[in-house]
């Protein structure tokens, strides 16, 4: 008999975590191995009619306003119920909210196979590090999406063998462009400047946290325009910071070279404009965005945080500079600007890698194999919380937190 498996997704907005998370879904529909069910806390954004596609049935939509309130402990018995009378065997959350959420109702429905996930190394304030313990200690598994995420959960008290790591599989055909592209057209669909001297460096990141740090990029963009003054800056995301960093670029004097297209649904033709990537992050835990331009076949500069380590091959794939460094950061665009050659040959290789490692069927069978071997697992009491337990994690769940105090959760997004 097939497992029920249910989902849990923050909502359907296009960044980089809701994307790997309606990619994992759609392998395991399209396999037939799983009974797959889709549920999210805010149904909203560009990826409801990929996932309405699917042909899952009713996405239920569970609205949180905070984890304190009376609505929590109702939507949580929401979730319980419709736990218990869909019979699921397995819950499979995609960020921080709904790792509370999730497990805290499938612990109450004592739901055989618990799976949590965490994709960031150091982006939670202490008081969330705590409720999402919490979350932890109730799943069966926590999925880190990097060795360097798998380490930093260990290292804050996290059991090393709760943890399994997969990388996220990308899926190649997001960024693969048919071979008859005209360069000028792409260039006027975005309005950029259509010159054949013209060379691009693109970061694609959201602009709703301070944790991608566009200053550092900027600051860089200034360097590199002093000395490649034909080279230009695209942006590729949305957020509340754009106008604080259009201000910085016209103090930087680079307005006129630094150009914020906005979100991009055409990542495939924005990497095909671009002669050098960039991440700027002070933390990640495995960038979306770093696969996606190696999977182009464009080198990459990205700071030395989360798994950059793990995907970019120093010197052969791109290079890794420290957090902050701009100086760092800029000779090393200016370097592979002023060489096309190298910077196309560590493009391939990086393509090359994306492919071998960094496949969606990797990811695929990885958590195929972590379903059989949970529920072959939980065939058996081990393991199993009490009701005191679970009450208590749920009164500790309820205490005040700063960040889910609105309906609007931040993003879990490492890129747009």
């Amino acid at each position: 008999m097939k497992p029920k498996v249910l989902h849990i997704i923050d909502s359907f907005e296009s960044g980089g975590t809701e994307r790997q998370a309606i990619q994992l879904v759609r392998l395991l529909q399209e396999t037939g191995e799983c009974e797959v069910h889709l549920a999210c806390l805010q149904n909203k954004g560009l990826l409801r009619g990929e996932a309405d596609g699917l042909g899952l049935g009713e996405i239920v939509e569970y609205p949180l306003t905070s984890f304190y309130d009376a609505n929590f402990v109702k939507q949580l018995n929401r979730l319980r119920r419709y736990l218990i009378e869909h019979e699921i065997d397995v819950v499979h959350t995609h960020c921080f909210y709904t790792n509370i959420f999730g497990m805290t109702a499938a612990a109450l429905a004592h739901t055989r196979a618990r799976i949590t996930y965490k994709g960031e190394t150091d982006f939670r304030t202490p008081m969330q590090k705590r409720a999402e313990r919490v979350a932890f200690r109730l799943s069966h598994r926590v999925v880190a999406n990097s060795e360097a995420v798998r380490a930093r959960l260990i290292s804050d008290g996290v059991a090393a063998e709760k943890i399994v790591r997969h990388y996220n599989g990308l899926d190649v055909r997001r960024v693969t462009v048919n071979g008859n592209e005209n360069r000028d057209e792409i260039l006027k669909g975005f309005d950029l400047p259509v010159s054949p001297a013209r060379k691009f460096v693109t970061i694609v990141a959201n602009l709703r946290h301070a944790v991608k740090d566009i200053p550092m990029f900027l600051r860089a963009a200034a360097r590199v325009h002093a000395a490649v003054p034909e080279a230009g800056f695209i942006i590729a995301g949305e957020g509340e910071l754009m106008a604080e960093l259009c201000d910085m670029a016209a103090q930087l004097g680079i307005a006129s070279d630094v150009f914020f297209v906005g979100r991009c649904d055409r990542i495939a033709e924005l990497l095909f404009i671009s002669d050098v990537c960039a991440l700027s992050s002070t933390a990640e835990g495995f960038s979306n965005s770093i696969l996606e331009y190696m999977a182009a076949a464009r080198p990459v500069v990205a700071t030395d945080v989360g798994g950059a380590r793990e995907a970019i091959v120093e010197g052969e794939t791109g290079f890794i500079v420290s957090s902050g460094d701009d100086e760092t950061m800029a000779a090393r665009i200016i370097e592979l600007l002023r060489d096309p050659q190298r910077a196309r040959v560590l493009g391939e290789q990086g393509s090359r890698r994306v492919k071998e490692i960094f496949s969606t069927e990797r990811h695929l069978v990885s958590t195929l194999d972590l379903y059989a071997e949970l529920l072959r697992n939980r065939s058996t009491a081990e393991g199993t919380e009490t009701d005191a337990e679970i009450a208590e994690g749920t009164l500790h769940l309820r205490r005040p937190m700063n960040s889910c105090a609105s309906s609007a959760n931040p993003s879990e997004s490492s890129a747009v």
